[in-house]
């Protein structure tokens, strides 16, 4: 058995690793695509999430432009229930690289956003089950966002990334702020 799991790790590894061209990293014209997800506004129970997907470009000073989109679920307690509210999002930014490691495997960027989207609260039904009415309407909503990007290099084709991001949204009938907290995973495309 521990030949095997010797075996497999090698060959994972050697799958991984395999081809480092440290010198094809942030090239002017890569793009990637993004997948990417986390925690809004802590870990509660029901889980206030996201989820999102983006496609960035590189710049000539190894800055990147984003375009993507994003579904964000928060939930508000109310009695034993909790009511949901759903934004759905587009988003338009750029971000600006400020720290790398010498091996380019590392790199952390801090980024502005421009959003705009639809919020709806509990889907759109005004009433819940005790007769009670919600006073928050479903709206579009506007506003931007700022993020803190880490991302690693598995491969040459294969990017981590870890975000912080606070995102400021008006229009909305509920908060404006939203924190966010969350992990990805970036293809490199030529």
């Amino acid at each position: 058995m521990r030949k095997v799991i010797c075996s497999l790790v090698t060959v994972v590894s050697l799958a991984l690793f395999s081809g480092q061209a440290y010198a094809q990293r942030y090239l002017p014209g890569m793009m990637g695509v993004e997948l990417r997800g986390g925690l809004a506004e802590g870990s509660k129970s029901p889980l206030n999430h996201y989820a999102g997907f983006a496609v960035s470009g590189y710049t000539k000073k190894a800055n990147r432009w984003v375009v993507g989109a994003e579904y964000l679920l928060k939930n508000y307690g109310y009695r034993n229930i909790s009511v949901p509210r759903a934004q759905f999002t587009a988003e338009g930014g750029y971000y600006l690289k400020f720290l790398s490691d010498p091996s380019k495997t590392l790199f952390l960027s801090i980024g502005g956003s421009a959003l705009v989207g639809y919020e709806t609260v509990n889907w759109g039904n005004k009433m819940l089950y005790d007769g009670s009415r919600l006073l928050a309407k479903d709206a579009f909503i506007y506003g931007g966002a700022i993020t803190l990007e880490l991302e690693t290099y598995i491969t040459d084709r294969i990017v981590l990334l870890a975000s912080i991001r606070e995102r400021a949204l008006w229009g909305s009938s509920l908060s404006v702020f939203t924190t966010q907290f969350g992990l990805g995973v970036k293809f490199m495309i030529d």
